[in-house]
């Protein structure tokens, strides 16, 4: 099983960012540029499927990915009218298409092919790909990141392979496409920092499908890109905060003062200003830790939800998904998280609210937890905003060492003990084999969401 580390990118380019901040402080001051010549250095790589859920409907069906317009389109009754999910190189050429459009958006064209999404296939595929990367490095040298995008250090391995670290991203490509028929695009760096911005903003226009930045290329590669949110971790958001600091650009980042980016940013102000220099001092194989360890899931609702019982047989489905989550891995939460997205259509400016609770004991308990989302639900909807998206999460987990006793209440165990039953029949006989009746009742999703993987359909074979 690949494990992926979604939350790794957001401390694995600047995992020593205070340290930075202080010795670039020190160059600033002395009006220097930034002495690079002690960062540590290697061969790093990341690859991209490109556009791999795609490319895999292609390939499985003996179809050119390069030059078939397809795209993949999730349920519509998911997305009030389906949603593309990944679409061909040529059906963005051809037609524009990215992932943001809905089915509506699509042209009346019998050329451009649409498919479902079949989950389980892509998640097949790139187990197939990452035991493909793993025969040009060791295991502790492959951070897979995503469904479609890996980190490699090669730093170690790559003389095995190649004259040069070129020859041999070229011979890793052309292995994964004779066998997977999958075209790959890769950054190179010297870090992971500058291997994703590669891939990000140069692998995509190179012939060769290969991006390359090193220490001595940053003034080139980093300060010259054209718009400041096409670097890596820099959204509309955060580019609209460094504006009102009159920073516009990476070449204007890398020379601003680390000590009022900090100020007035925090830490992401630390990460960002490192990242304008280059710098990233990761260590593949050291495993990244939250400090407030969570769990949770999320949903988006399949059409806007304005009655307080259905969204409550929502809240109640997920918070129950969670709390068996949380008994499948002997951990207790002592707190409780809920987040309600509203509609599009809301006549507000409001776009929702996130609040947290602290639990009075620990518990795993759906009951309890659930009691504890509707309190805050019910606190903080104005019960008018229609709700779009629903996610719930358990926070300040901890091992599972039984319920608290209450000296004025009797034991728990006995409603523990029942949810540990129901979840060994669900996994034994399926997820749907006993669930809630409330899961019946108008509004319940939890029928739907058991047949999904990763949010959408598992998908059947061509066969």
């Amino acid at each position: 099983i690949v494990t992926l580390k979604p939350f790794i990118i957001i401390s694995i380019f600047t995992n020593t960012h205070s340290h930075i901040v202080i010795e670039c402080k020190q160059k600033f001051e002395e009006g220097s540029k930034m002495d690079c010549s002690e960062e540590p250095r290697g061969i790093f790589l990341v690859i991209d499927n490109k556009s791999f859920y795609a490319t895999v409907e292609c390939t499985m069906r003996g179809l050119d990915p390069l030059t078939t317009p397809l795209v993949v389109m999730s349920e519509a009754e998911n997305t009030n009218g389906g949603l593309v999910l990944a679409s061909s190189p040529m059906a963005k050429k051809l037609y524009g298409i990215s992932n943001v459009n809905r089915q509506r958006d699509l042209p009346h064209d019998n050329h451009l092919i649409v498919v479902p999404p079949r989950m389980n296939t892509y998640i097949e595929k790139n187990i197939e790909v990452n035991n493909i990367y793993r025969e040009f490095m060791a295991d502790e040298d492959l951070l897979p990141y995503s469904i479609d995008e890996s980190i490699l250090d090669i730093t170690h391995s790559w003389k095995l392979f190649g004259d040069d670290p070129i020859a041999v991203v070229k011979k890793i490509q052309k292995t994964v496409h004779d066998r997977l028929k999958l075209v790959t695009t890769v950054g190179v760096g010297e870090n992971p920092l500058q291997a994703k911005i590669a891939l990000d903003v140069y692998a995509k226009h190179d012939p060769r499908f290969i991006g390359e930045i090193t220490y001595d290329t940053v003034k080139k590669k980093i300060w010259s890109i054209p718009k400041i949110t096409d670097a890596w971790g820099i959204n509309e958001r955060t580019a609209k905060r460094l504006a009102g600091l009159g920073i516009h650009s990476m070449a204007e980042l890398a020379h601003a003062d680390p000590f009022i980016l900090k100020e007035k940013m925090g830490v992401i102000g630390a990460q960002l200003y490192a990242s304008a220099w280059r710098i990233d001092r990761t260590d593949l194989a050291e495993e990244v830790l939250p400090k407030d360890k969570s769990m949770g899931n999320s949903q988006v609702l399949p059409h806007d939800y304005t009655r307080a019982e259905e969204i409550e047989v929502v809240i109640r489905e997920i918070g129950s998904q969670v709390a068996s989550r949380l008994r499948a891995h002997d951990k207790q939460a002592g707190g409780v998280y809920l987040s309600i997205g509203y509609s599009l259509s809301t006549p507000t400016e409001e776009t929702g609210f996130a609040h947290s609770l602290k639990l009075s004991d620990s518990t795993v308990d759906s009951n309890l937890i659930n009691g504890q989302l509707l309190y805050l639900f019910y606190t903080y909807w104005d019960g008018v905003s229609p709700v779009r998206r629903i996610s719930v999460a358990a926070t300040r987990l901890a091992d599972r060492y039984g319920e608290q006793l209450d000296l004025f209440n009797p034991p728990k165990y006995d409603m523990v003990k029942l949810e540990d039953t129901v979840d060994a029949i669900r996994k034994r006989f399926g997820k749907t084999s006993i669930m809630r009746a409330s899961s019946l009742e108008k509004g319940g999703t939890f029928i739907e969401r058991s047949q999904l993987v990763g949010g959408h359909a598992g998908g059947q074979s061509l066969e």
